[in-house]
């Protein structure tokens, strides 16, 4: 399975890029993942968040793999458990979906971007800084693809 996550933002710190690694390794032959970052728009300067998120907008499409299923991730959106995000990866995955999650920027995406995602998903309903967004992201990708290979790395 293809998994890539887009996350706007660069430079973050290193046990976010070390956690993010961690994880992505664990996947083994079973997924291919990727995590590309976007560079942020900057503010200021008469660019206001608007414009910014436009800005991003146009970088996320422009590295948006080609038939992606894009998942944005929103705070209005679903909310699953482990075993839920589990069942969403399988049908996916029987589906031979590419899979693209999106992280957007400091002030979010647009709107149009999340109307071109299969599925608006909420990791929390807390407000989490990008970097722990993505370790979150790809530990749970982990753990929902250890559940559907029966791997005692998650327990209930």
């Amino acid at each position: 399975m293809n998994i890539t996550v887009l996350a706007v933002g660069t430079k973050m710190p290193r046990w976010v890029d070390e956690a993010v690694n961690e994880y992505a390794k664990r996947f083994g032959r079973d997924v291919d993942y990727v995590l590309k970052e976007i560079k942020p728009e900057k503010r200021g300067a008469g660019v206001n968040a608007a414009q910014g998120m436009a800005a991003e907008e146009k970088r996320i499409l422009d590295a948006l793999p080609a038939g992606a299923l894009v998942v944005a991730l929103d705070e209005r959106g679903k909310a699953p458990t482990s075993v839920d995000l589990a069942a969403y990866l399988q049908s996916w995955r029987q589906n031979g979906e590419h899979v693209c999650f999106l992280i957007g920027g400091a002030d979010g995406m647009t709107d149009a971007l999340k109307s071109r995602a299969a599925l608006l998903l909420r990791l929390s309903s807390l407000t989490l800084p990008h970097g722990m967004v993505r370790v979150l992201l790809t530990e749970q990708l982990y753990r929902a693809v250890s559940i559907l290979n029966n791997h005692p790395y998650h327990r209930e």
